[in-house]
């Protein structure tokens, strides 16, 4: 498995380097984001560690232009923690966020479950298009639908459909969907992610006959389309 870094920090990305060197991944380093952007565009890697402060182009035009054509998995790297910032990551095309300082463990755990996650597209595909069954998510247009039937959501509903379509198969904790769309530290005295939930399953699962929003006791919620 091939993965490149594009950090600008020395000592960080000659960590990351090493790390994930040592996590027996073939390694290549960008130090800008005019570097990285080549690299990312002319090379086969089946991973992106992308920086989002870099200088010559910032992360976010970086990931613009990789994702003209190209559907890698990126896994933006940020010392902004701002929901803004990841809403517009996430919009853009990253795949998952990780907010400067993070654990070792925890990079290693997110790379290898974007790896296993990593579907390629089939040439010609819409990289702003993102479908599940009978969903289908228009980033650009933020508009969301299943089965052809439009979905009204609000802009925190769509950023949380967004965020759990991104990952589908992947149950991801309360924790996380407070940090990644509200921008907050998980207080379990309030439900408003258990609301949230509700209020778009409400939309997206009620009206239909196959249920892809799932509870997972314990440990949080998953969007995946099950056999029946």
């Amino acid at each position: 498995m091939k993965i490149l870094v594009v950090e600008d920090e020395p000592k960080l990305a000659e960590y990351l380097r090493k790390a994930l060197t040592e996590s027996s991944y073939i390694v290549d380093v960008a130090h800008s984001g005019t570097e990285g952007r080549y690299l990312a565009v002319e090379g086969g890697y089946d991973l992106v560690l992308l920086d989002v402060m870099l200088p010559g182009l910032d992360g976010f035009a970086v990931l613009r232009e990789l994702r003209r054509d190209k559907h890698v998995p990126v896994l933006m790297l940020t010392a902004r923690d701002k929901v803004e910032d990841r809403v517009k990551g996430l919009q853009a095309g990253a795949d998952d966020y990780l907010v400067k300082p993070f654990a070792l463990s925890e990079l290693l755990a997110r790379v290898q479950a974007l790896l296993r996650r990593g579907a390629i597209p089939t040439a010609g595909q819409d990289l702003t298009i993102l479908r599940l069954a009978d969903l289908e998510l228009d980033l650009v247009r933020r508009k969301a639908s299943r089965s052809g039937q439009r979905l009204d959501l609000t802009a925190k509903e769509f950023t949380l459909l967004t965020l759990l379509l991104r990952r589908h198969g992947q149950v991801l904790s309360r924790t996380t969907l407070a940090e990644q769309v509200w921008d907050m530290n998980f207080d379990s005295n309030t439900n408003v992610v258990e609301v949230a939930v509700r209020r778009l399953r409400s939309k997206l699962d009620d009206p239909f006959a196959k249920k892809l929003l799932h509870t997972v006791r314990g440990m949080g919620y998953v969007l995946e389309d099950r056999e029946p």
